[in-house]
Formats: structure tokens, C-alpha cells, sequence
């Protein structure tokens, strides 16, 4: 990984960088996006596109993650299939080794997904 760490300018720094709360952040995203991933391709899951948004709010000196993760698959996808992908978001969320570990620090990491047929 090659990224520039800055101080924020809200903190008198250059702004010109990732800060620390980004960088946390953004190793739970790819965390869960990586498991999600993993989960999904050994369930053999007729998979058209997944993504990832997520946010991150602190208040009160509190870190709240807030994960939205969209699967979308394919048109002919059974019920089942669609409940197998649902399965899977929470499968993730619980299989993440860096969400439970900034779960364990008092993190809360919130999940709101959905499934999609294409």
C-alpha cells in the first residue's frame, strides 16, 4: 500500500493524506468486503456485482462504522439463493477479524445490506 498519512487540518496538519480515523476505517471496510467476497464465492453464489459503502461518524469520542453492502445476483438467482446471500452479509460482518476487533475496543460497526437480482 502506498498512501500519504497526514495530520488533519482540523488538527493544524497539512491535510494532504490519509489520517489515522481513514486508515482504521478503511481497514474495516476492506475487511469485510474481502470476507464478504469469500463467503460469497464458496457458497458458489450466481454472484452479477457486490460493492461496499461505508461511513464512519465519532460523537463523543465514540467511533461509530456504519457498513452498506449491496450483492446483486443474477436474474434467474433462486429464493433460496437470495436468502443464502442475506445469510452472507451477517456471515461477514461476524467473520470480520478486524470488526471484532474494533468491536472488542467498543466500536460500534452497524450493518444495513441488501440483495438484488439483477
Amino acid at each position: 500500500m502506498d498512501t500519504k498519512i497526514a495530520i488533519p487540518k482540523a488538527l493544524k496538519g497539512s491535510g494532504n493524506g490519509a489520517d489515522p480515523k481513514e486508515l482504521l476505517v478503511s481497514s474495516a471496510a476492506a475487511c469485510y468486503v474481502e470476507t464478504l467476497t469469500a463467503i460469497l464465492e464458496n457458497r458458489k453464489l450466481p454472484v452479477e456485482d457486490h460493492s461496499l459503502q461505508t461511513e464512519a461518524t465519532l460523537f463523543n469520542n465514540e467511533l461509530k462504522i456504519s457498513h452498506f453492502p449491496k450483492i446483486v445476483l443474477s436474474a434467474d438467482a433462486t429464493e433460496a439463493q437470495v436468502q443464502s446471500a442475506k445469510r452472507t452479509l451477517k456471515a461477514a460482518d461476524r467473520a470480520c477479524n478486524v470488526g471484532n476487533l474494533l468491536k472488542k475496543a467498543g466500536v460500534d460497526i452497524e450493518l444495513q445490506g441488501n440483495v438484488f437480482l439483477k
